[in-house]
């Protein structure tokens, strides 16, 4: 049996409970706004299915700006306690070495991240287990029933489902595919230790346009050596299948240029894959109801913005809306919609969405357009490898590369 599934007993019994925010869900945004709401003194309810958040691949890596988001949220020392940080960045194109950046970026499980993260609420928001049975909402109060019979009310109501659709199709919203199968989220871990790796972090970008790859990451979290790869395929393609009954064969077809340094790609762990959706929603500007994080809109991993829109989320929320929201009465659309048209919001989903689109295109498309911006990136990256390779002949320093 699942260690989460056996673990799974009430951490409180919710009972006719009345709370000032209700939130559905415990992963990282759910968890993420309890923390700050509570520690701003409001009442709030937690509710998920499972009191150890269940295996699950998803994000493993973040840089500094959502770092500083975790700061902002007070967050930061239990995100770093959960972490391993990463200041040496090895970038690899064309088969060589293309760029050595000095930049902070931290590796996590999610996992553990989540359960961590539970781990810390303040003891004021205990984490109420239990499946939602049935939801309303309206202009003032909202209900939530769950499967045991006990009834939580509360002025706002969070859904912070991620991909679960249960909660929201009870509410009425619809998700909108704006790209069905977008891309494909691999990862595996390494044979090799971090220390006969050598390196914090190396990158490798795919070299040709067939194999659909966006890039390679491998990187540190704790003693294990983990590789996380982008692909532009769906799960039925017989790629997939190829790569994960024998990934170390593909990898040393696909890399051999950074094989040796990375054991020779013996992978010790089961391949997990992940298909990512383009999402948006639809029908959510209503009463008392507010999607966060992966319950409002998905984006493509490989581009490290859908933490930042989570993070942008709860911080637009707990420091600006929320407390705004609860100073007078009532919990009308009017009030919701000030979130959603929120200008830091906005600008956070839409440079989410179309840095997916475009990364995508940028890999994979074959139309004359695509392959001229290619031929310009490109050839702007071999003139700096040739400047750097010139400058180093002559003994001078290597200019920081875009």
């Amino acid at each position: 049996m699942n260690t989460a599934q056996s673990r799974e007993t009430p951490a409180a019994q919710a009972g006719a409970a009345e709370v000032e925010v209700a939130i559905v869900g415990a992963g990282l945004a759910g968890t993420s706004l309890a923390a700050v709401l509570s520690k701003a003194g409001r009442k709030v309810a937690l509710i998920d299915p499972h009191l150890v958040h269940h295996d699950e691949f998803r994000a493993e890596k973040i840089g500094m700006k959502q770092m500083g988001l975790f700061e902002k949220l007070g967050l930061g020392p239990v995100f770093r306690s959960l972490a391993t940080p990463m200041t040496d960045l090895h970038v690899f194109r064309f088969g060589q070495l293309f760029e050595r950046k000095k930049a902070w970026e931290y590796a996590f499980s999610y996992t553990p991240l989540v359960n961590g993260m539970r781990q810390a609420l303040p003891a004021q928001v205990p984490l109420t287990v239990g499946k939602v049975a049935e939801v309303s909402t309206g202009p003032d109060r909202q209900r939530l029933a769950l499967t045991d019979g006990s009834v939580i009310e509360a002025r706002l109501l969070v859904v912070a489902t991620g991909y679960s659709e249960a909660v929201r199709r009870a509410i009425g919203v619809e998700r909108v595919e704006e790209s069905k199968a977008h891309s494909l989220s691999i990862g595996f871990d390494l044979a090799i230790t971090p220390q006969e790796f050598g390196l914090q972090s190396l990158t490798f970008y795919g070299r040709r346009v067939a194999d659909r790859i966006a890039f390679l990451t491998i990187f540190r979290i704790g003693e294990r050596l983990r590789a996380n790869m982008f692909v532009y395929r769906t799960v039925a393609d017989p790629w997939v299948r190829t790569f994960r009954e024998n990934p170390q064969k593909m990898l040393l077809e696909l890399m051999p240029e950074i094989a040796a340094r990375c054991g020779n790609f013996v992978v010790a762990s089961e391949v997990e894959v992940r298909q990512v959706s383009l999402t948006t929603t639809k029908g959510h500007r209503r009463d008392g109801v507010v999607f966060i994080g992966d319950a409002f809109a998905t984006t493509c991993p490989a581009q490290g913005d859908g933490m930042h829109r989570v993070l942008t989320d709860v911080d637009c929320l707990a420091s600006t809306h929320i407390p705004a929201w609860l100073e007078t009465p009532g919990m009308a659309a009017d009030k919701i919609c000030a979130f959603y048209d929120d200008p830091v919001k906005i600008a956070a989903d839409e440079r989410a969405m179309r840095a997916s689109i475009y990364a995508r295109r940028i890999t994979t498309e074959t139309g004359l357009e695509w392959r001229l911006r290619r031929l310009r990136n490109n050839t702007a990256r071999h003139l700096m490898i040739l400047g750097r390779k010139m400058r180093r002949r002559e003994g001078l320093p290597a200019p920081r590369a875009a």
